[in-house]
């Protein structure tokens, strides 16, 4: 909302995948009268952080294994030594047919290397287990989010169907979208929509302006 305000737009489609569907899903949540649609790669992933300890099924925690190591001192420092090889890894997990991954991945690479990369990471990836405090600045958000609240925005779902860290199957479900909700599943589509599937991601949001 910052963003938007800083670049005077009052209503938006907004869209995303993984950290920036989150985002997008949570802008639509709490701004509802500044979000005309929303794009949601990977379906509703406002984070459920009461729930985050009860165990998934074992093949869906073996996806996560990443998120359990970086809860360590020991993934940190993985992260820390290890930045290019561990993310170009999880890249190739996530998105197994993606021919381009190599390129798109040596290009951004070089973010790996910013001076906050690894702190933001591992923060976030044991905030949202509750094993760490938030920025006491959204508390009052993180509230409201906790409680998982609808969005009614009109609503396009883009499934990956070969997304190595979400199953495709928790992707579709649509009872948090109380308005106007599709799902688009995308055959040989992994887990970065956008960059494996940019004619069907901005389809979707095309479909959504006006």
């Amino acid at each position: 909302m910052e963003f938007m305000d800083a670049l005077g737009i009052e209503r938006a489609v907004v869209a995303g995948y993984d950290w920036g569907g989150r985002a997008a899903c949570a802008a639509a949540a709490l701004w509802p009268e500044r979000i005309d649609g929303l794009v949601a790669a990977g379906g509703y992933t406002v984070q459920d952080i009461a729930r985050a300890m009860e165990p998934a099924a074992p093949e869906a925690e073996r996806n996560l294994w990443y998120q359990y190591y970086f809860h360590s001192d020991r993934g940190r420092q993985g992260l820390e030594q290890n930045r290019e090889e561990l993310c170009g890894l999880l890249w190739r997990l996530w998105s197994p047919s993606w021919a381009a991954a190599g390129k798109a991945f040596a290009a951004s690479a070089p973010s790996l290397h910013n001076p906050d990369f690894v702190e933001v990471s591992i923060h976030s990836y044991r905030h949202r287990y509750g094993l760490v405090e938030g920025d006491p600045r959204y508390q009052e958000l993180e509230e409201t989010l906790a409680g998982r609240p609808p969005i009614a925005a009109p609503t396009v779902v883009l499934v990956g169907e070969e997304n190595g860290v979400i199953p495709a199957a928790d992707q579709t479900g649509t009872d948090r979208f109380t308005g106007p909700c599709e799902v688009r599943t995308l055959p040989g589509v992994g887990h970065n929509v956008p960059q494996e599937a940019p004619e069907a991601f901005a389809e979707a949001v095309l479909s959504l302006v006006g």
